[in-house]
């Protein structure tokens, strides 16, 4: 069996990197997630081109809780959900993006123009 691109783990890319941490800025004792970052590595997630990634971690791991949501506008002003969940060991797990009507994001969310759900 061939790896497949969302096989491959990388390293966060900047803009994900900053995304995801200004998630964090809104999450009590976020302390311990924050330098999971520092070393994180990804899988992008089979999304449509939405931009979701998964976490890399000890195996087998399963969804916890959503530690923070937030939506935005994408350029041509479709609304992108966004979901940043933990294992059900309280580690990063996924970062959750789609667009409402399911196409490729336009722009990946800048996170100056989030705005946070509670």
């Amino acid at each position: 069996m061939s790896e497949t691109d969302q096989d491959r783990l990388r390293p966060l890319r900047n803009e994900e990197d900053s995304l995801v941490r200004a998630l964090l800025l809104h999450v009590t004792d976020s302390g311990q997630l924050v330098r999971q970052l520092e070393q994180a590595q990804v899988r992008d997630m089979d999304d449509g081109g939405m931009g979701s990634l998964k976490f890399a971690g000890d195996e087998p791991r399963s969804l916890g809780n959503c530690l923070m949501k937030a939506e935005y506008r994408d350029r041509d002003g479709i609304l992108v959900s966004i979901a940043l969940n933990a294992d059900t060991g309280g580690r990063l797990y996924e970062l959750d993006i789609w667009r409402m009507d399911f196409a490729p994001l336009q722009e990946y969310p800048d996170s100056e123009r989030l705005a946070i759900k509670t």
